[in-house]
């Protein structure tokens, strides 16, 4: 039934899914890290930091998403910011234990940006499903779209040209070209999947 997708999960079954897109993110993130990537959002940041400072990605993530909480609150409300805070622990504490239990010994850049797209798109359709998120730019993209109406699709645009461009300063072309075919195999996962209209979205 439309309208009602994000509501009609018993507490289990969030708990599940919001288990298995945490960790199925958590995944798509070494294997992002492991080939040098990037990507956009608040992700393609903390993944930006991660690689400049040495920092933990998975710290870096989790501190960036701390202010967005309260806008998240003000706008999808209590259950949201609790799923969403829950994820984002989650994913960043997978990106710290995953690396010691998973390793590559060979993985062409090209199929892993692809199967980072299709990881990372499948996880953001479990969050989205049971009312959660990755928190981040989103939550404040669609704030300025209530306040100001402009759409939420060009903050978020707009963000990711300004990381990918910073990227393009930090990595080199190739590494840069590989990292936005993951982002675009990401994007049209979710813009063929999802129904905002059914499901929250950020």
């Amino acid at each position: 039934m439309a309208g009602d997708g994000a509501n009609r999960h018993s507490l289990l079954e969030d708990a599940q899914g919001i288990a298995y897109g945490a960790t199925m993110a958590a995944f798509g993130i070494v294997i992002l890290t492991h080939l040098g990537l990037v990507t956009g959002q608040t992700a393609g940041l903390a993944v930006l930091i991660s690689y400049t400072t040495g920092w933990s990605f998975g710290a870096v993530f989790f501190v960036i998403n701390l202010p967005f909480y309260w806008i998240g609150y003000r706008r999808m409300g209590g259950a949201f910011v609790a799923k969403t805070f829950a994820a984002v622990a989650l994913m960043s504490a997978g990106t710290m234990i995953l690396p010691r239990l998973v390793s590559f010994d060979q993985l062409h850049p090209g199929a892993g940006a692809v199967l980072f797209g299709f990881v990372s798109g499948a996880a953001l359709l479990a969050l989205f499903r049971h009312g959660a998120s990755l928190g981040g730019v989103g939550i404040v993209a669609l704030y300025l779209q209530d306040k100001t109406g402009f759409r939420a699709g060009w903050t978020q645009l707009l963000f990711d040209v300004g990381v990918f461009l910073l990227a393009l300063g930090l990595r080199d072309v190739q590494t840069v070209a590989w990292s936005f075919l993951g982002a675009l195999v990401l994007n049209m996962v979710i813009a063929i999947n999802h129904r905002r209209d059914r499901y929250i979205a950020t």
